[in-house]
């Protein structure tokens, strides 16, 4: 089974100059914790987690209005092809500690988006434990 098969098509994505409450309100439309950061081309760049904004800009004193994506983002973006297998996409999620992981098309454009809930709505028990394993332990 590859990820086209489990993945989020056409995720929410916003750019690296906006201002982080734009990320914000993206995250609270969609119910999702993080927001792909894309370039002119579409290729992700990095991305934007609701940790990130709470621990880059909040908790120093920054304000999401005068703060924009790119000074608080993750980057780069840790991306899988869509021809990858659930297996390949769990060894990246647990050797980077990542819940969540952009989908690029053969032009390394995003088109979908893989998180460890997708994973674990399918029947790969193991790789569901790998993941589950690796994000949960502290860095």
């Amino acid at each position: 089974m590859n990820v086209q098969s489990i993945m989020t098509p056409r995720p929410r994505v916003c750019s690296a100059g906006v201002p982080l409450a734009h990320a914000a309100r993206l995250m609270l439309e969609q119910d999702v914790g993080e927001i792909p950061v894309t370039d002119d081309e579409m290729r992700p760049i990095g991305v934007i987690t609701d940790r990130d904004i709470v621990l880059r800009c909040v908790a120093v004193g920054g304000s999401a209005q005068d703060v924009t994506v790119d000074s608080c983002m993750t980057a780069p973006a840790q991306t899988v092809r869509d021809d990858a297998t659930l297996e390949e996409c769990a060894q990246l999620m647990a050797r980077h500690r990542i819940r969540r992981v952009p989908i690029v098309d053969a032009n390394g454009a995003i088109c979908g988006i893989v998180a460890q809930a997708d994973l674990e709505a399918t029947d790969a028990r193991s790789l569901k434990q790998q993941v589950a394993e690796r994000v949960s332990t502290p860095h």
